[in-house]
């Protein structure tokens, strides 16, 4: 375990090949469900990079309204499948929060374009719950700022079976992914990352 900022841990290697593979089953089993889809960024109109959906009684979408959470899907009007209980199980033993995460977001990241620009996670009333993030595939450029968007950053490699938890005053650092190293993992069938984040989004 690796600690970068207050309340902030990282966790290589925290999932086997098998614990990969059985998450990956997971996420295919809630994209038949919800699929995945490109979101519009609403300052700008432009669609994200990479491709999104969740699990959970609440999901994070964007459009040109605003960045939000809803408890159906945008574009087939269901609501989100359930989070599955393997993933339930890694936020209790990992956080030590009290109640459950009530979204799951599943980011996919695929080509050399794929980033996520530095922001931080504000969408949420239950702003104390720490994030629970996973990471599957190809390595990920990561880099971390803080409290401020003009905080100095540092960047660091990702690979597939890392967990990250954002707790504490790093639960409100800014953040992103810079780009992948393309090819690094075999672990997707069609390539690219997959990264899961775990969320409370109501106050308990």
């Amino acid at each position: 375990m690796t600690t970068m900022a207050e309340g902030f841990r990282i966790l290589p290697g925290y999932l086997d090949r098998d614990g990969q593979k059985s998450i990956l089953s997971l996420v295919d089993t809630i994209a038949q469900q919800a699929p995945f889809t490109r979101y519009i960024m609403p300052r700008t109109g432009r669609p994200f990079s990479i491709d999104m959906t969740n699990a959970g009684s609440q999901g994070w979408i964007a459009d040109r309204q605003s960045y939000r959470y809803s408890p159906v899907h945008p574009v087939t009007g269901r609501p989100w499948p359930a989070i599955p209980d393997a993933l339930l199980a890694l936020w209790r033993d990992l956080t030590g929060y009290g109640h459950d995460p009530e979204c799951c977001l599943i980011n996919h990241y695929q080509g050399d374009g794929a980033k996520l620009s530095l922001h931080r996670d504000e969408d949420e009333e239950a702003k104390d719950a720490p994030i629970l993030n996973i990471s599957l595939g190809d390595t990920g450029i990561f880099r971390l700022g803080g409290p401020a968007r003009s905080d100095p950053t540092r960047s660091f490699p990702v690979e597939s079976g890392t967990v990250m938890i954002f707790a504490g005053p790093s639960r409100l650092y800014y953040h992103g992914v810079d780009r992948l190293r393309v090819g690094s993992s075999r672990l997707l069938p069609q390539g690219g990352r997959l990264n899961l984040t775990l969320r409370r989004v109501t106050v308990p």
